[in-house]
């Protein structure tokens, strides 16, 4: 199959700097390193193309000869007889241990002997509207790796001790000449650690690190909101060979309250009134998250209208002031009705046929529109 352009693998122009190329490289390598793909098999074929292209392209001598002949300059016979680099790295002594060393912060040779920062882990904790609104303390209990406490993370059984790996030399990387190209890959006897270890710790089976459950006293700060997360450092999981421990996140979710819906600082709910309440007016009392209050309702009050309790929503993590309490009236029509009261609204609404302009309004209205409409 015929290789693809060096230029087209990482995305850039012909006339790309050398930083441009840098950048390139990176960040396809960041994206397809086998490391980071372990279930994605073509990832390290996509690995291995970029870094051939990068290994020519940052390289003044190849990449003037790649413009000139193309893929042929390095093939056997090439630019009539022979590349011009010789059998080595290059003439241009290009190695990929400080490009890799910038990607993945490891220094040359690095494996996973190196020390490594622990992984960052992630809780999701639901709590109540009124926890939310007020503040609260929860214990939670997460899942975490820790050094096993037999082998003191060393994965050897007590008594023995890990040697050096042999292929490696320790380092948990080996570089493999391939043509012209020396490719630095991750030692396939020791799998990156740089040691070996003859008899595994019975505990861990020689990880080195064993599932745990630890249980944290988590403060929840009055005001917060679904989808914000509180940070503890330290608390996710143990780092490797020294490394600081990594972060425990916590991300809220408020569960659906019964009565109220919540909108940033502010509060929602409907609340339902009776027809004659709506028509002739009162006095009602609503629910808040501090206790009852009442709202006076005008008469002629109508569907749909709202009643806004200044302060009576929640006060935000990063303001002084309270939100507000938002009623949204729905005017519930009877049900189950009596004869008589059937009898009544019968006579209401005789009566009030007799004069639609002035009980029904809108009704009259709307009429007035659909005849419009229909000529």
């Amino acid at each position: 199959m015929a290789k693809k352009d060096y230029y087209e693998v990482l995305g850039v122009n012909k006339d790309a700097s050398d930083e441009d190329i840098k950048k390139a490289y990176r960040k396809l390598a960041m994206k397809h390193h086998p490391d980071r793909n372990p279930d994605n098999p073509k990832a390290e074929e996509h690995f291995k193309e970029a870094k051939e292209a990068y290994e020519t392209l940052s390289d003044g001598q190849k990449r003037a000869a790649y413009d000139q002949y193309g893929h042929a300059a390095f093939e056997a016979g090439g630019m009539g007889g022979g590349s011009p680099f010789g059998a080595g790295a290059g003439a241009g002594g290009f190695d990929f241990g400080d490009i890799f060393g910038d990607i993945f912060g490891g220094s040359r040779g690095g494996g996973r002997n190196s020390p490594h920062r622990g992984s960052d882990l992630r809780y999701n904790l639901e709590i109540s509207l009124e926890e939310a609104a007020r503040g609260s303390q929860k214990q939670i209990r997460i899942p975490t790796m820790e050094d096993c406490e037999s082998c003191k993370g060393t994965g050897a059984k007590p008594g023995t001790s890990a040697t050096t790996c042999q292929t490696c030399a320790g380092h948990g990387q080996v570089r493999m000449q391939q043509g012209f190209f020396s490719i630095q890959q991750t030692c396939p006897r020791c799998h990156g650690s740089g040691k070996q270890i003859s008899s595994p710790c019975t505990s861990c089976h020689g990880a080195g690190k064993v599932k745990q459950h630890k249980t944290l006293e988590i403060k929840i700060p009055a005001g917060i909101d679904t989808g914000m997360r509180l940070r503890h450092s330290g608390h996710g999981e143990a780092g490797s060979n020294g490394a600081p421990s990594g972060d425990l996140y916590v991300e809220i979710h408020i569960r659906p309250h019964n009565v109220f819906e919540r909108e940033g600082d502010d509060l929602h709910c409907e609340m339902p009134i009776s027809f004659s309440t709506a028509a002739l007016g009162g006095e009602i009392e609503i629910p808040t998250l501090d206790g009852k209050a009442s709202i006076k309702i005008p008469a002629e009050t109508q569907s749909g209208k709202v009643f806004r309790l200044r302060g009576k929503g929640i006060k935000g993590m990063r303001t002084n002031s309270h939100g507000d309490l938002n009623c949204h009236v729905v005017v519930e029509t009877p049900s189950n009705l009596t004869e008589r009261q059937k009898e009544l609204l019968r006579e209401f609404e005789t009566i009030s046929l007799q004069d639609t302009g002035r009980h029904n309004p809108r009704a009259k209205s709307w009429m007035s529109k659909v005849k419009e409409f229909f000529g």
